[in-house]
């Protein structure tokens, strides 16, 4: 079992947090919990993960990550609806890897009862 805190910053063990959701053994709750559980699986290289948590209408065919990147942090800035109650969500964040860092705002949807990630606009 793994006691190390999740790379998504909340404080729990990655098994207890995103881990969940990357076994599939429970579905992210709100869009800020699959958006920390995809940044989560960016830092993982879990690609299977991200391909599953994306929109069918946006998804790509596949993903090829940079296993060079190094992913050192993740600051949430702002969020609309996207809990239980809402079919849409966005997440404002910034991502930070190193050499730099990703401000984006990304767009969320429930599809048969399940958060995805649709689009986001990087921002300056």
């Amino acid at each position: 079992m793994t006691t190390r805190t999740c790379p998504c910053g909340l404080p729990q063990s990655y098994d207890a947090c995103c881990g969940r959701f990357h076994s599939g053994a429970a579905g992210a709750p709100t869009a800020e919990l699959l958006m920390r559980s995809r940044y989560c699986a960016f830092v993982k290289g879990d690609t299977g993960y991200l391909l599953r948590t994306w929109h069918p209408r946006t998804r790509p065919e596949r993903l090829d990550l940079d296993p060079r990147m190094r992913w050192t942090g993740l600051e949430i800035l702002d969020g609309t609806d996207g809990s239980a109650f809402h079919a849409t969500g966005t997440v404002t964040f910034r991502a930070s890897y190193r050499g730099g860092s990703l401000y984006e705002r990304s767009r969320f949807e429930r599809v048969d009862g399940a958060w995805v990630y649709v689009d986001g606009d990087f921002l300056d």
